[in-house]
């Protein structure tokens, strides 16, 4: 059985950093791309980023971009997310997914088209 789950998350001033780590089990990891999704109260499910199968290829949301680092280690199992000088509009509870499609199509992909979830982690950016 598919399982992620999402650590890391905090209370961080803005211009902080976070990393956030995505653990998965029940299924050949390296065979899918990994991606990280945000959601803050009262808004849609957003891709933040995502990363291909072999960690080659890499996809930002335009808010993101030259702050967030997306990596994943193959023989952990692990994708993480290196989040730096983090602004208010970051805080959400994010979420990381695992699929098979390209990591652009996967950014973009709605909350139900994923079959399995994990708990989130909450990030909390606030002076």
């Amino acid at each position: 059985q598919l399982q992620l789950v999402e650590s890391g998350g905090g209370l961080v001033q803005p211009g902080g950093s976070l990393r956030l780590s995505c653990v998965a089990s029940g299924f050949t990891w390296d065979h899918y791309a990994i991606g990280w999704f945000r959601q803050a109260p009262g808004k849609e499910r957003e891709g933040v980023s995502c990363i291909s199968s072999s960690g080659s290829i890499t996809y930002y949301a335009d808010s993101v971009k030259g702050r967030f680092t997306i990596s994943r280690d193959n023989a952990k199992n692990t994708a993480y997310l290196q989040m730096n000088n983090l602004k208010l509009e970051d805080s959400g509870i994010y979420y990381c997914a695992a699929d098979g499609a390209t990591v652009q199509a996967m950014c973009k992909m709605a909350r139900t088209s994923f079959g399995s979830w994990g708990q989130g982690t909450q990030v909390t950016v606030s002076s």
